[in-house]
């Protein structure tokens, strides 16, 4: 018998977007090659210097929460190519200078015959043991916002996965063979593309179906202003209910659970949880940040969202993705959030017609086509 086909995804844990298009990609390919393709996922934050790891992934959280916009300055400074002086320049120099040997020395172990990242720091590392005589299988690259940053292209790589036409058209404009670029959406978890009755899912949670129901989303580390935001919506008049997620942060949800003890029947907290579709499918409208897994799950649901103050950089790109096709509405506060609420709530026929919008652009099913092409079946 021959062996499976090795798939090889790297992702980086610096945020958890990069992780779940990792994640769902491994489900992919569970679900639909299971019998022929081998699933290896790896986190290359295991494998570069551990001063490293923590400087990258603490420094990004604590940029991200505490000076959005630094990081938004950063953001477009660092996509300026063309100079040898620019700070994309000075990262890759500090990237080039890692000692890449324990990944290298894994790839050689695993032999995969496929390589997709999900983050911009794999493909940097593996076009530079390719350029200093490595010899490594097809590596594809799955960029996972709807925004192109110059750190996301490298040589050497075999392809790109757009998660808009725009964000591919900008990867030709970077100089991609059109070739290698394939727009098939950002990949998410399979689950995303079954039909959830909304009836079912608000029973299951214990919501009332003939509720008009908003759902606030954190991010999986449960970050932000949610708490505050919770409190003020409960105070409006209008008859609706709200799902508060809390992510992995403990004492946010300790703080909503006795928040919910005033509002019964209107506040349903939760934590963290991995059957979230059954959440965003028991809502008719998502608060959150644009983030590109979040927003293109959104998608996959027909779920209107409220973007809250998106950080400047890529949620800033993300948010004019989803505004320009008329699926989000934006707020820069808690009391703009309010208003957006009131507004839609007033406007039956706007919160359908995001819906429907939202459906027309998802592309639930970017995993499996992920496969299809890497896969050549």
């Amino acid at each position: 018998m021959n062996s499976k086909i090795k798939v090889a995804i790297l992702s980086v844990s610096a945020g958890a977007g990069h992780v779940r298009a990792a994640q769902a990609l491994e489900q992919s390919i569970v679900n639909n090659y299971s019998d022929s393709v081998e699933a290896i996922h790896l986190d290359v934050m295991d494998y570069v210097p551990k001063l490293f790891r923590k400087l990258y992934a603490d420094s990004y959280i604590h940029v991200i929460n505490r000076y959005p916009g630094l990081w938004g300055y950063m953001y477009d400074k660092s996509d300026v190519i063309r100079s040898e002086k620019s700070i994309i320049k000075k990262i890759r120099v500090a990237i080039e200078r890692l000692n890449t040997k324990k990944l290298l020395n894994k790839m050689i172990e695993l032999k995969p015959d496929i390589i997709i990242s999900t983050h911009f720091l794999p493909p940097e590392l593996i076009s530079r043991m390719i350029r200093k005589g490595a010899k490594l299988p097809p590596s594809w690259v799955q960029v996972t916002d709807f925004d192109l940053h110059g750190l996301w292209v490298h040589d050497f790589m075999t392809g790109y996965f757009a998660a808009s036409r725009e964000v591919g058209f900008r990867m030709k404009c970077r100089g991609i063979p059109e070739d290698q670029i394939n727009v098939t959406g950002i990949p998410i978890m399979p689950v995303f593309a079954e039909k959830h009755s909304r009836s079912e899912c608000a029973v299951k949670l214990g919501l009332d179906p003939k509720k008009m129901t908003l759902i606030l989303m954190a991010g999986g580390l449960g970050v932000g202003g949610i708490f505050e935001l919770t409190e003020r919506l409960l105070q409006m008049e209008e008859d609706f209910q709200i799902i508060s997620l809390a992510g992995k942060n403990n004492v946010l949800l300790s703080k909503l659970l006795e928040l919910s003890l005033r509002f019964p029947g209107k506040l349903f907290p939760m934590g963290f949880t991995k059957t979230i579709e059954i959440a965003m499918g028991a809502s008719d409208v998502a608060i959150t940040k644009p983030g590109g897994l979040t927003s293109s799950e959104c998608l996959a649901m027909g779920l209107p969202m409220i973007v809250v103050s998106p950080i400047p950089g890529q949620e800033e790109r993300n948010s004019d993705y989803l505004l320009e096709h008329g699926v989000a509405m934006k707020a820069h506060d808690a009391i703009g959030v309010e208003f957006k609420v009131r507004e839609l709530i007033r406007n039956p026929e706007r919160l359908e017609a995001m819906s429907k919008n939202a459906l027309n652009i998802s592309t639930a099913n970017a995993g499996e086509d992920v496969l299809k092409i890497v896969l050549k079946k």
